[in-house]
């Protein structure tokens, strides 16, 4: 049900989670931009909380790309006794505090919504506002094994693909139109494992079990494809997956359905603009400050 005090948005997008296959989501991004769509309010899980947090903290797709060229996984983790996971998710934090600038939610340029897995109660989290933007997107990204939990508020979080890898279903109520943007695509078994394929097909069969209500509940959804043969902890690839967004995501958009709702979410966004512009223009002339400049000039 939704709240009668909750703000309604026009266009929301829905990031899915997928390790580095979340660098496909850039891809999507840039077409999205150049049929000129802006969200007005974003939710990701674990690789697209990274995307969509830089997103709406008002990164460039290109600074976004940048911020992460030549980096390795093992500058995301710090080695721990492994109890409840091999390492610490230290790395990611340092990476989000040096480059964010924002510290929280309500500084973001964008609403987002961050979605993760409380480890203590086994129910999905959702992170909006207040001071854990950081720790939010990094208990977001916190893989189960490879990471021990985040605690936050004194409560232990993991990685939000385990409960709901594609948080379509988090915003939806929310918003006139959602766009989904999946990069977590089914793909075959491995012939040989080693931990990282043991746990990448986890994640594979996991979220493919809890994705399916929200692909229907998608105005728009877009599933990546050629991303079967990439793995969720490649970070050399990146240029490649992301244009394996960009070429999808056109694909996905070309259709009736899509274009009647780019032309009325970009409609939208332009009578938004015209009716700021005349309310701005009549509180100048409201302004006796102003009716003196004018005489001025």
């Amino acid at each position: 049900m939704i709240d009668k005090n909750a703000q309604f948005y026009k266009l929301g997008y829905a990031l899915s989670g997928g390790g580095a296959k979340g660098f496909a989501h850039l891809g999507v991004l840039r077409v999205l931009e150049e049929h000129g769509l802006k969200p007005k309010i974003i939710t990701g899980t674990s690789a697209g909380s990274l995307a969509g947090v830089f997103y709406a903290d008002g990164f460039e797709l290109e600074e976004i790309m940048d911020l992460f060229k030549g980096k390795q996984f093992k500058e995301f983790v710090e080695v721990a006794i492994p109890t409840s996971g091999f390492f610490k998710a230290t790395g990611i934090a340092k990476f989000l505090k040096n480059n964010l600038r924002s510290t929280k939610f309500e500084q973001l340029q964008i609403p987002f919504h961050v979605v993760a897995t409380n480890w203590d109660s086994a129910e999905i989290a959702v992170f909006s506002e207040g001071n854990h933007l950081v720790d939010a997107v990094v208990a977001s990204c916190t893989i189960p094994i490879i990471y021990q939990p985040v605690e936050i508020d004194g409560v232990n979080y993991i990685d939000g693909g385990v409960l709901k890898n594609f948080p379509v279903s988090i915003i939806r109520d929310m918003c006139k139109y959602v766009i989904g943007v999946n990069v977590a695509v089914f793909s075959p078994p491995e012939t040989k494992y080693n931990i990282r394929k043991t746990i990448a097909r986890y994640f594979d069969i996991s979220s493919k079990s809890n994705t399916l209500r929200d692909k229907e509940l998608c105005d728009i959804l877009i599933e990546i494809e050629g991303l079967e043969r990439m793995s969720m902890f490649d970070l050399h690839n990146m240029n490649e997956i992301a244009l394996l967004g960009h070429n999808t995501a056109i694909k996905a958009l070309d259709n009736d359905k899509a274009k009647r709702i780019i032309h009325r979410c970009r409609k939208y966004d332009k009578l938004t603009e015209d009716f700021r512009f005349l309310k701005n223009k009549v509180l100048v002339n409201k302004d006796p400050n102003s009716l003196d400049k004018s005489e001025e000039n």
